[in-house]
């Protein structure tokens, strides 16, 4: 047995040690050469039975197959940990180059940046690397731009009279503030009722809702500023809707607070539908006047995903009168859709209101839409085109219409 034992010390000495020891696994084989001498040791009273004996090649062949797995690990990760290596220097070497090169590369990125397929798309990925560190560098510049000029601002403040005039202004909001709360209060008396159609909600993405708010948003703000505001009503709104949680978005504690109606009926069910007018540019009635005794209906939807003629196929389906703002009679309209935002439409009605000249009211139009005002109206226009040919061609356009007249008579006759 202690001949044994001695052999396999020199087993482990001479061949699995210093093999272990180039591969850096000396620690993890001592435990198992003392499990193996113990196990020697309390089989010291059948050790001498003739049949059973240690097997030391087939034990050199179970450690050397372990010990062969370990290693094909370990040269795995040094080949991917050399192919990292590799890359980031090919990478610098670009970046060095002029090539459009993040500075700044994660493994993972840059294990993404070996898996593509072609040089191109290598380059395409580098690209868009590159492109996502400029912005991210450019919005924190722009945020330290922006903490940098927020101190200046205190400091020039506080060693000036600032805080005096920031005082009053304060002072001068917050009375505004409530004369514009209380002409809004009369309103929902006795002001004159405007209908937002929150029914829209599923004809538009989660994005489309956000802008439409932001638009209806901006829609409250101008009419509680206004002289003569209106009492905005919103119809058909659901309280598990998303123009209810993007309302509390904006206004946070507000939302509870606004002068306005809100009801989940619709507006046939709370107005009488010979006083509803739906404001549609589908609409083939033009609106002529602003009537004071009507409550107008404006959708609630953004016009570039909504397709023509959904507010006014609603519109018919209910059995309201419909309208149209006349843009092609006082505007030289280009082309494109006459679709307007919910702001926008909200200072027409607002200026129709209060002065009811359509030329103040469409000064809201974006400029870009149309070329400039109709000075005079269509059918005068025409005319003065008729006297102007008249004037230039004299006798000679009647000598030209008495012609024409023999010659249709002669084509009549041969008939």
């Amino acid at each position: 047995m202690q001949s044994a034992n001695v052999l396999l010390k020199k087993i482990l000495r001479s061949s699995v040690l210093p093999f272990a020891a180039q591969h850096g696994m000396k620690k993890d084989l001592f435990p198992l050469s003392r499990t193996l001498s113990l196990s020697l040791c309390l089989k010291q009273d059948n050790s001498g039975s003739p049949s059973e004996k240690l097997d030391l090649d087939a034990w050199k062949k179970v450690m050397k197959s372990g010990l062969q797995e370990e290693v094909s690990e370990t040269v795995s990760e040094r080949k991917d940990l050399s192919s990292l290596a590799a890359a980031r220097e090919i990478l610098e070497m670009w970046r060095l180059a002029g090539k459009s090169v993040p500075e700044n590369i994660s493994e993972e990125q840059l294990k993404t940046f070996m898996e593509c397929p072609s040089k191109s798309a290598k380059k395409k990925y580098l690209k868009y690397l590159h492109l996502k560190e400029l912005y991210k560098k450019n919005d924190k510049r722009k945020m330290d731009e922006k903490r940098e000029r927020r101190l200046e601002a205190q400091k020039q403040a506080s060693e000036t009279d600032e805080t005096k005039k920031s005082s009053f202004i304060c002072l001068w909001a917050n009375s505004m503030d409530k004369a514009y709360n209380w002409r809004v209060a009369q309103s929902m008396i006795f002001g004159q009722p405007l209908v937002f159609d929150m029914s829209y909600e599923k004809d538009m993405s989660i994005r489309e809702v956000a802008n439409t708010v932001r638009q209806i948003v901006l829609s409250e703000g101008c009419n509680r500023r206004s002289v003569d505001p209106f009492h905005i009503h919103f119809c058909n709104f659901k309280d598990d809707s998303l123009y209810h949680k993007e309302f509390v978005k904006h206004y946070r504690e507000a939302w509870g607070k606004l002068l306005i109606t809100v009801t989940d009926q619709c507006y046939t069910d709370v107005f009488p539908k010979d006083k509803l007018i739906y404001l549609t540019a589908d609409s083939p009635k033009v609106m002529k006047t602003f009537d004071h005794d009507k409550i107008y209906i404006v959708g609630s939807m953004v016009d570039r995903s909504i397709k023509t003629g959904v507010s006014l196929a609603r519109a018919k389906r209910l059995g309201l009168e419909t309208a149209a703002l006349p843009l092609e009679k006082y505007l030289l309209w280009n082309s494109g859709a006459k679709n307007l935002t919910l702001d926008q439409m909200m200072h027409i009605l607002l200026t129709l209101k209060d002065t009811g000249d359509w030329k103040k009211a469409l000064e809201f139009v974006p400029k870009r839409k149309y070329c400039g005002f109709v000075s005079k109206p269509v059918h005068e226009l025409k005319r003065t085109l008729n006297l102007i040919n008249t004037l230039k061609l004299g006798k000679r356009q009647e000598e030209v219409r008495k012609q024409f007249a023999k010659n249709y008579s002669k084509k009549l006759t041969q008939k």
